[in-house]
């Protein structure tokens, strides 16, 4: 963005920073540039994060801007969460510092509250007004990321009656393909309650090509349109997974039961038939009704036992004759991506455990994406673009995943990334599956592999979805979409919707339905807040695990560049604080247009970058590291 031009009226967004200040966030239009303009306390404290606001931005001497007249357009937060303050006969609510920066009048209605007390309150025309107290005991750190997010925690008495409902309605074939008879797994985490996808193969023909079966659970056929339980649904639209906590999108009696794909039991499906020839082709596809009973609950661990050293477990013996199939059509599947580039999606992970008895945080454990996890994530990626594509030839709408090609800007960050990383990416100016694919295997294997793959996901850009069909880059595919998991995706449910309509009859479907663009815009309204919600809780304790380690040092790398300083990952460990810009040395330092670079008088620091940095000071109730540079 120009600088010179100041100063300049804008519109923006309204970030907060725990400290008091906050930044007002503008886009160029029609660019990828981002202008962050500083936001004094005093001006900040009757604004919220989230809201949209219009001002004046001026550049100051070093560069750095700074808004000021700001006018509130709009305000999405519709609750906050804070303490109560009581003062000179008033209740105010001390607000989540990541939202506000001020204490705000509280009206408490009829509910006794006091000094202390945590509550969740209503915005109403700048007022608040108290919607309940949070009782002693619980986990304010998780009522707090909630209400940060917007998220729902609780199913009203009609959607509880609906699900009530929908499980009197029992799983009987009928005009459906009883599959009860063929080899059915699940292959889940052992935690995993919402099972909704399960596998089958036949055995290859003379002619070389075998037969791939997904079944996924119907939900579509017990979760009907225009109920309040299908208008929760779509409210949430997707199931929120903290740890320690999910929200599901439906109630746990259909998501952990009625629903899932549980071993033994009979459920309801719709099933994509792949047939798969020896080059890893899939050469048709067939999409009905069906009955499935899974035969065997596997979980990657043992799966991976099996494809990496043909160990046979226990639960695996019912259906031990099929398991060399389906590691035959995951690897057909996996030479035939390969050929057309893209990356892995599988990724490590940190997973906090915690004691049975206490429920107390008691360890932290990286979890690395296993043989078993890559065949799972084939057989689902070629069902969901299995799906796209017979929606598409048939002309129906559908709410497609799409994730544009980088421009040439990001092309160059990328570039530029990798170089600071100690790897030659040589993209030239446009990137190509294939090239990604180059790098992606580059970086596999180094020690600050999880890093650099943080890095690289966000310099790629989000996925979103969309009525209008387009290629999904990162995963090299033509076209995509959601099936598989519509207990806990609303889209996955509008995909079956249609499918189930089509195959039941119906041919009045509009190319693009308006109704279903705005129900995908909503979607990707709610993802997003889901994503930074398990983020937040990620943070929260990751803070507390490392108030142990005070002083500690480690080496990390810089993965994300804000206005108000940097974040590095710890090598090894998954684990983000922050080092803020005034501890560094050689400032005063502002981010780049891009927010790549933190530039300084003397020194720059770019994302990528190792360094050697100390955890100085953490604050679970922020969900903050603060990390200090050693030299």
């Amino acid at each position: 963005m120009d600088t010179s031009v100041s100063p300049r009226a804008v519109t923006g967004r309204i970030d907060v920073h725990p400290r008091g200040f906050g930044f007002l966030t503008v886009q160029a239009p029609g660019t990828q540039e981002v202008l962050s303009a500083f936001i004094p306390p005093f001006d900040l404290n009757p604004l919220l994060a989230g809201d949209i606001v219009t001002g004046t931005v001026t550049a100051g001497a070093d560069g750095r801007w700074t808004a000021s007249g700001l006018t509130l357009v709009e305000r999405p937060r519709t609750r906050v969460y804070g303490e109560v303050v009581a003062r000179k006969g008033l209740f105010y609510l001390r607000i989540d510092r990541e939202v506000g920066n001020a204490d705000w009048v509280l009206d408490p209605g009829t509910t006794r509250v006091q000094h202390g007390d945590a509550v969740v309150a209503s915005i109403t025309d700048g007022k608040l007004s108290l919607l309940y107290r949070i009782e002693p005991g619980e986990d304010r750190s998780l009522e707090r990321i909630i209400a940060r997010h917007a998220l729902s925690k609780d199913f009203s008495p009609e959607s509880l009656e609906d699900a009530r409902v929908a499980r009197e309605v029992p799983h009987e074939v009928g005009a459906r393909r009883d599959l009860r008879d063929v080899p059915t797994v699940t292959v889940d985490a052992p935690s995993t309650r919402d099972i909704d996808d399960a596998i089958s193969v036949l055995p290859a023909g003379p002619d070389g090509a075998l037969r791939l079966l997904v079944s996924i659970a119907d939900v579509s056929e017990l979760v009907k349109e225009g109920t309040a339980l299908d208008s929760q649904a779509r409210e949430r639209a997707t199931s929120v997974y903290m740890a320690g906590r999910v929200l599901p999108m439906l109630p746990e009696s259909l998501s952990s039961d009625w629903l899932s794909l549980v071993p033994g039991k009979e459920r309801r499906c719709l099933t994509v038939e792949l047939r798969i020839d020896p080059q890893g082709r899939v050469t048709a596809a067939d999409v009905y009704e069906s009955v499935i009973r899974s035969w065997a609950r596997l979980n990657y661990e043992e799966v991976a036992a099996f494809l990496d050293r043909g160990e046979v477990s226990a639960p695996m013996e019912p259906v031990r004759d099929v398991m060399p199939w389906f590691r035959l059509a995951a690897a057909r599947l996996a030479v035939a991506r390969g050929a057309r580039g893209g990356m892995e999606f599988a990724r490590d992970e940190a997973r906090f455990t915690f004691d049975a008895a206490t429920g107390e945080l008691s360890g932290l454990v990286n979890e690395q994406p296993t043989s078993a996890h890559g065949m799972i994530e084939r057989f689902m990626v070629a069902a969901n673009e299995a799906i796209a594509m017979w929606m598409l030839v048939r002309g129906l709408p559908g709410v497609f995943r799409v994730h544009e090609q980088p421009d040439p800007l990001r092309v160059a960050d990328l570039n530029a990334f990798a170089e600071h990383s100690g790897f030659a990416a040589g993209f030239g100016r446009e990137l190509t599956p294939l090239a990604l694919t180059a790098f992606d295997r580059q970086i596999a294997g180094a020690a600050a592999e999880p890093a650099l793959r943080s890095v690289l996901r966000r310099s790629l850009g989000p996925s979103r979805y969309t009525v209008k069909p387009g290629p999904h880059f990162g995963l090299a595919a033509p076209l995509y979409l959601h099936f598989t998991s519509p207990i806990r995706r609303y889209a996955d449910l509008a995909v079956h919707r249609t499918l189930k309509g089509y195959l039941h009859g119906r041919r009045d479907y509009l190319d693009e339905d308006p109704e279903m663009e705005a129900l995908a815009v909503h979607i990707n309204a709610r993802a997003r807040a889901a994503n930074r919600a398990e983020a937040d809780r990620h943070h929260v304790l990751e803070a507390r695990w490392l108030a142990g380690h005070v002083g500690r040092e480690f080496s990390a790398r810089l993965v994300r560049v804000r206005p108000f300083g940097l974040v590095a990952q710890l090598d090894g460990m998954l684990v983000e604080g922050m080092l803020p810009a005034e501890g560094l040395p050689g400032g005063p330092f502002r981010p780049d247009a891009r927010e790549l670079s933190l530039v300084g008088k003397t020194r720059t620091f770019t994302v990528g970058m190792p360094v050697k940095v100390k955890v100085a000071a953490t604050d679970e109730q922020l969900g903050r590291v603060e990390l200090s540079l050693v030299e």
